[in-house]
C-alpha cells in the first residue's frame, strides 16, 4: 500500500506545476520581438522588446553569467540598434541606445526565459512634415514580430502598422493569433506637427500564466515538470520514467501526432499482429530519441538553427511518408488484381503477404524523425541541472509512450476493420469490392498525409 501511495503522490506531483513557471505560448524555441515607434517633436523613439523562450535563453546564459545581466542587455540592445534601419525623408539616420534592461523568469524544465527592454532613439527635424521608414532588426525564424506607430504631439498618417500592440508589448499573446502570429518586419508612415501628447506608458509585467504553446498540452507540461524537480532520488527517478512513459502515450492521444498515418498504413497493409507492431514501435522510439539528442547537442553548442532543423526534418519526414505511401499503393494495387482468385485445387486464398520488417522500420523512422520540442526542452533542462543522463532516459521513456499509442492506433484499426468486415452484410460483390479497395484507399490516405507534412514543413522552413 505504501508503494501505491508513493506512486500516486509522484503522479500528482508530475501533473501539478513545479512552481510559477509557465509554458511559452509560442513555443520553447522562439525569439519574439516588438518595436513601438513614437514620433515626438525633434526625436523618434523605438521601444524595442525581446522575449526569449527557454532554448534561446539557455543559449544566451553563458554570456549572461560571464558579463552580468545588465551588461548583456546593453550588448543585446546595441545589436538591435545596429540591426535596425531608419530612413527619414529618404536619408538613413542611425539609432542609438538610450536605455537597456533585462529580466529573467522561470520557464519549463528548470530553464529560464529572458525579457529584454531597449529604448532606441534618433533625432528628427522639427516643425516639418516627414516620411519615415523603419526596418526591424532580428534574424529570420519562428516567433512573434510586431510593430506599432504612435505620435506624441505629432500626428501619424498613412501608417501601414497599427497604433496599439495586440500583445501588450509581448506580455499577453492573444490565443486566436498563436497559430498565425504577426510577422511585421518594417513600417512606413508620414508624420505632421501637432497633436495630443502621448500619455506615459508603464512597462507591463509578463503574466504569471500563459496559454499552452502550440502543439502542446498538459501532458507535455507535466513532462517538463518532472525535470524541474531538484530532489532527484533513485525511487523518484524510477517512478518518473514510468510517468514519462504514460505521459508520452497520453500526449499522443491529442490531435495530430501521426495516429491517422499509422492507422492508414496498417489498413493499407491489410493486417497487423504483435510481430508487425513491435518493430514499428521500436523504430519510432529509437529515431525520436536520437533526433532529440542530436537537437539537444545543437542547442548546447549554441546553434540557432534548431527551429529550422525541425522544419526541414518535417519536410524529410513528409517525403519519406509519401514514398512509403506510394509503395503501399503499388503493393495494394497489385494485390487487388490477384485477390481471392482460384488455383483450381478446390479452395480459394489470398496473396496478402505479411508486412516486411524493413517496411515497418522505414515507416517507424519516418514517424519518429521529427523530435518533440518539449522533449528537447526536457533534455536541455536536465543538462542544465547536471543530470543529462536523467533527461535522456525521460526522453527515451516518453518516446516509447508515443510509439505505444501510435502503433496501437494502427493495430486497432485493422482489428476493428476485420471484425466489421466479418459482420458486413450485403451483396457478395459489395463485400468483395470493399475488401479489395480498402487497402488501396488507405494507401492513398498515406500519400495525402505525406504531401501534407511536406507542405507544412515547407511553410515553416520558408516562413
Amino acid at each position: 500500500m505504501a508503494f501505491f501511495g508513493g506512486l500516486g503522490g509522484a503522479i500528482v506531483l508530475a501533473l501539478l506545476p513545479a512552481g510559477p513557471a509557465a509554458a511559452h505560448p509560442l513555443g520553447n524555441f522562439t525569439v519574439n520581438r516588438y518595436d513601438g515607434i513614437v514620433a515626438a517633436p525633434g526625436r523618434l523613439t523605438v521601444d524595442h522588446v525581446e522575449d526569449l523562450a527557454e532554448i534561446p535563453a539557455t543559449q544566451a546564459m553563458p554570456r549572461v553569467k560571464e558579463v552580468g545581466l545588465a551588461a548583456w542587455a546593453e550588448e543585446r540592445c546595441g545589436q538591435a540598434a545596429r540591426g535596425s534601419r531608419l530612413r527619414v525623408g529618404g536619408e538613413t539616420v542611425p539609432l542609438s541606445v538610450a536605455r537597456a534592461g533585462a529580466t529573467a523568469r522561470d520557464g519549463q524544465a528548470g530553464l529560464r526565459t529572458l525579457r529584454v527592454r531597449c529604448e532606441l532613439g534618433a533625432p528628427l527635424p522639427r516643425d516639418t512634415e516627414l516620411t519615415l521608414r523603419f526596418e526591424a532588426a532580428g534574424q529570420p525564424g519562428p516567433g512573434w514580430r510586431e510593430i506599432t506607430a504612435q505620435g506624441d504631439r505629432m500626428t501619424v498618417r498613412d501608417a501601414d502598422v497599427p497604433e496599439a500592440s495586440v500583445s501588450r508589448r509581448l506580455t499577453r499573446y492573444p490565443e486566436r493569433l498563436l497559430s498565425s502570429p504577426p510577422r511585421d518586419e518594417s513600417a512606413a508612415l508620414r508624420i505632421t506637427p501637432g497633436g495630443p501628447a502621448l500619455a506615459e506608458r508603464p512597462d507591463p509585467e509578463a503574466p504569471a500564466a500563459t496559454p499552452l504553446p502550440r502543439g502542446a498540452d498538459r501532458w507535455t507540461q507535466a513532462l517538463t515538470g518532472l525535470v524541474a524537480r531538484h530532489d532527484l532520488s533513485f525511487g523518484f527517478a524510477v517512478l518518473a520514467l514510468g510517468i514519462a512513459l504514460l505521459l508520452g502515450a497520453l500526449h499522443a492521444i491529442a490531435p495530430g501526432h501521426g495516429k491517422t498515418l499509422m492507422a492508414a498504413t496498417a489498413a493499407a497493409r491489410g493486417r497487423a499482429s504483435l510481430r508487425d507492431v513491435l518493430p514499428l514501435a521500436a523504430s519510432v522510439t529509437v529515431t525520436h530519441t536520437l533526433g532529440v539528442a542530436a537537437l539537444g547537442l545543437l542547442v548546447a553548442g549554441g546553434s540557432a538553427a534548431a527551429p529550422s532543423v525541425i522544419a526541414w526534418l518535417g519536410i524529410a519526414s513528409g517525403v519519406l511518408v509519401t514514398g512509403a505511401g506510394a509503395l503501399l499503393l503499388r503493393r495494394a494495387w497489385r494485390r487487388r488484381k490477384h485477390h481471392g482468385h482460384s488455383h483450381g485445387h478446390g479452395h480459394q486464398h489470398s496473396h496478402d503477404a505479411p508486412p516486411r520488417l524493413r517496411g515497418a522500420l522505414f515507416l517507424g523512422f519516418a514517424g519518429g524523425l521529427v523530435p518533440s520540442p518539449s522533449a528537447v526542452v526536457v533534455l536541455v533542462g536536465a543538462a542544465a541541472l547536471g543530470e543529462a543522463w536523467f533527461g535522456l532516459l525521460l526522453v527515451l521513456a516518453y518516446g516509447m509512450g508515443l510509439a505505444v499509442t501510435l502503433t496501437a492506433a494502427g493495430f486497432l484499426v485493422v482489428r476493428v476493420g476485420s471484425a466489421a468486415g466479418r459482420r458486413l452484410r450485403g451483396p457478395r460483390g459489395l463485400r468483395r469490392a470493399t475488401h479489395r479497395f480498402l487497402p488501396v484507399g488507405s494507401a492513398c490516405v498515406v500519400v495525402a498525409l505525406g504531401c501534407g507534412l511536406v507542405f507544412k514543413g515547407a511553410a515553416t522552413a520558408l516562413g
